[in-house]
Formats: C-alpha cells, structure tokens, sequence
C-alpha cells in the first residue's frame, strides 16, 4: 500500500521531488482535495521553484476533474495566496516548500477564508483518499468537470495591505530588502511602489535554486549579507523574506536582528491603538516581554502552543486581533487570521517612520530580556531526554513546570521551554532570563541533561 507517511506533515505536504513526490501524486492531491472540501471552486498558486508550475497545474487538472472550477493566480507570495481565499471566499492551495533547499516542494492548503487544512481539519482525509486512489485507480472523472482559468490578483493584494497600513505620512526611510531569489522579489515591488521608501534590493531574481543563499533567515548565516549591505549603505533598516515570503526577519540600522518577539509586541501595541481591549495571541516560546507590553496596552494576552494551526484556531475562538510567533510568523484578524511577513513589516516601517529616532532605539522598549535563541540538540529517545529534564526539575519548590506543548520550566528570573522536533531526532531548547548571566548558566544546565 502506498504510504505517504514521509510527504504529509501535521500542517502541509512537503518533500523532495520526484523521488518522494510528482506531478501524478499532485494529480491526485488535486483530486482528494476538491472531494474533501466539497468546493465547486478553488484557487491555486505557486513559487518560483522549477516544479512549481508543472505540479500546480496537474493538481488543477485533479481537482477540475471533480468538478472544481480552478483559478490559478500563477506566481505569488503564500501570504497573497491567502489573500486570494479570503477574499475571493475560496480553499487554497499554495505549492511551496517556503524554506527548505531547491529539491523540495510542497502544498499548503486552506479552507474558504484561509482557514487552515492540517491534520485535523481535512489533511489525513485527503492523505487517506490519495493513498487509496494511488493503489486503486483515481475515480472517474465525473460528468461536468470543472474549468481552468487565470486571475492576477497581486495588484488587489497590496492595495489590501496598503489600506490595513497607512505608510503615506511616514518620513522617508531607507529599506534594504533582501528576498532571497523568492517570492518577496515578486511581491515587494507592488506593495511598496509609490511609497516614501528608498528601496535597495538584494536577490529580487526568481530563482528556485537559490544561488546566493537558503532562503531561510532564521539561520544566521543567511542575513549575513543583509547586514552588511545596511552598514554599507546607512540604511534605517533591513527586511529579510523567506522562500514563500510568508516570513519577514527585521534588522536594525546597526544590521543586528530584532527579535520576532519585539515585533510581536510592536505590532501588538499598534493593533491595540486601532482596537482598544482586544486579544492578542502569542506562542509560549514568545518573550515575557509580549504578555507584559499586551497588558500595558489594555489588551488580553493569550498563550498557546507553537504551529500556525493552533494559533489560527485560538484567534477564530477568541477574536484575536494579532498574533504572532518567536519564528516571524505574523498573524493578522484583518487578514483572515492568517499570516503575512510583509503586513508586519508595514507595521514596522509605520512605526518607525511615524517618529524620528532609529529603529534600535525604537524596539528598546519591547526588548528587555536576554535569551538563548532556539538551540537544538539531536537526541535518540526523545521521550526519554524529555522524562529527564522533568525528573530534574519537579522536586523543585522554586519552579513551577507545565506541558502545554513539551515542558516549560518557569522561575522567578527565568523560563525554559523543551519541545521535540516534528519532523526530526531533535530537542530544541529555549532559555530566557532577567540577564545573560542567568540565561547562560540555565541554559548549560538544562544542556547538560539534554546531551546526557
């Protein structure tokens, strides 16, 4: 029997192609996916990843041949494909693999309205109907099968954004904005076209194979060359995307990165100016700060697990206005609860243009812990180093410890959060602290059980 087991991920498909995965097994996704969500129509996109438009276009040809009537919007953005379902009231599907290397590929899929398709909200049936069809035959296609047509929706997309964020009265600002040779390259000159921005692109070129560097900003290494071209130039801040351009990473004006938890909470501030009292959604790796800056502003933090399933969830339960992730995962009531790099960083270029001071002095206020960074360790039983960790620590009458999502261990000046890896052998840790000190010195301890 045919397994998919290696593709199909809790919030998406992802593999290499074609050795795990191909245009016919897209066919098919296409197929289970029209059949699963009962649409009679639905959007599709792709990156810019050589494989992208041969398996979009056989997972169109799979759904139309349920029936669905098909509207490819061709090259976008994850985040404009989300635009598109929200406003177009359709599911989705976006074919990326956002930042992992050019042999991979992917689908993300969404309900009418960006609402998400993972495992418990259609994923494992899709996944189920696919199995079944690649061992016995995709059913016939039924008797009017839908069409296939193409739509541009870029320009309504910024015009979207440009109206949730208004960067008309800002200063001018100097932004360097490095795309990585993905989507951002494709996004970031409409949304930004006609503004006060001075803008410096860095790797604007469509180019799967990314010839310059990962399209992964969360590695250090990948902004190195962002950085540099910041202090070259005197730029007032630097923007890095990621494959899908769903992810926005923010430099300062001294090319050294703002923590995703400062501008968490930056934007939070500003989304409770425009909806006094609201809920604010952060996962439990966010930085104290985040809480504490939500209360400061009137707003109702929330916490919850890591993934954007379960923050979307959270926020349609509570009517979150934002939410956001310690990975740069920005999430937005106005945008359909999904989320979008590039909507945060117009928040970000508002703020800082709304007033005089540099970025480094700007963020200062949202900034006030020292942490680890995620550190991950590889590890053969996971459980067992886990088991471990919580054996050390519960006889403690100075913490407290709970397992919202694999263990937090929380001080007075201090937190830890332990989480095994998805998709690997992998324990990543996270340590904040009052100061570097202290975060040091949890963060070799708890590294010592960890690593046996």
């Amino acid at each position: 029997m045919t397994d998919l087991s290696q593709i199909v991920k809790a919030y998406d498909v992802r593999g290499v192609v074609p050795t795990q995965w191909d245009e016919p097994l897209a066919e098919l996704f296409g197929a289970a996916f029209a059949e699963v969500t009962a649409a009679d129509a639905i959007v599709i996109g792709h990156d810019m990843r050589p494989s992208s438009p041969g398996l979009s276009g056989a997972f169109a040809r799979g759904a139309a041949a349920r029936g669905a009537d098909v509207t490819e919007i061709g090259l976008c953005s994850t985040d404009e494909l989300y635009f598109a379902s929200g406003s177009l009231g359709l599911p989705g599907a976006m074919f990326t693999a956002s930042h992992n290397p050019a042999q991979y590929n992917g689908i993300k899929m969404c309900r009418a309205g960006a609402a998400p398709v993972g495992q418990d909200t259609g994923l494992a049936d899709i996944r189920a109907l696919v199995e079944r069809w690649s061992d016995e035959g995709a059913p016939a296609p039924v008797a009017a099968p839908g069409t296939v047509s193409q739509r541009d929706v870029l320009g309504d997309y910024a015009a979207h954004l440009r109206g949730l964020v208004d960067l008309s009265g800002i200063r001018p600002l100097k932004v360097v904005v490095d795309a990585g040779n993905g989507m951002g390259g494709h996004t970031v000159p409409t949304v930004f076209e006609g503004l006060p921005l001075e803008l410096d692109a860095m790797y604007f070129e469509l180019d799967g194979s990314f010839p310059n560097h990962e399209a992964n900003p969360l590695d250090p290494k990948n902004i190195v060359d962002l950085q540099a071209r910041v202090r070259e130039t005197g730029a007032d801040l630097g923007l890095a995307f990621d494959g899908d351009a769903d992810r926005c990473f923010v430099v300062d004006e001294n090319g050294d990165p703002v923590s995703p938890s400062a501008i968490t909470a930056l934007v939070a501030a500003r989304e409770l100016a425009k909806h006094p009292g609201g809920t604010v959604i952060h996962n439990l790796i966010t930085s104290w700060s985040v809480p504490e800056v939500v209360k400061e502003h009137g707003g109702n933090p929330v916490r919850t697990r890591v993934g954007h399933s379960f923050i979307k969830e959270e926020m349609a339960t509570t009517g979150a206005i934002f939410g956001g992730e310690h990975s740069a995962h920005y999430y937005f009531r106005d945008f359909w609860n999904a989320d979008t790099g590039m909507l945060a960083a117009m928040h970000v270029l508002a703020a800082l243009g709304g007033q005089q001071g540099p970025l480094s002095q700007l963020v200062a206020q949202y900034d006030r812990y020292a942490a680890s960074g995620e550190i991950n360790s590889t590890v053969d039983d996971q459980t067992g180093r886990l088991a471990a960790i919580k054996a050390a620590y519960e006889s403690r009458d100075d913490v407290t410890l709970d397992e919202l999502d694999g263990l937090t261990v929380t001080a007075d000046n201090w937190w830890f959060n332990v989480r095994a890896s998805n998709t690997e052998p992998l324990l990543r840790l996270n340590v904040e602290a009052r100061d570097t000190a202290t975060a040091d010195r949890v963060r070799d301890e708890a590294l010592a059980i960890i690593r046996g």
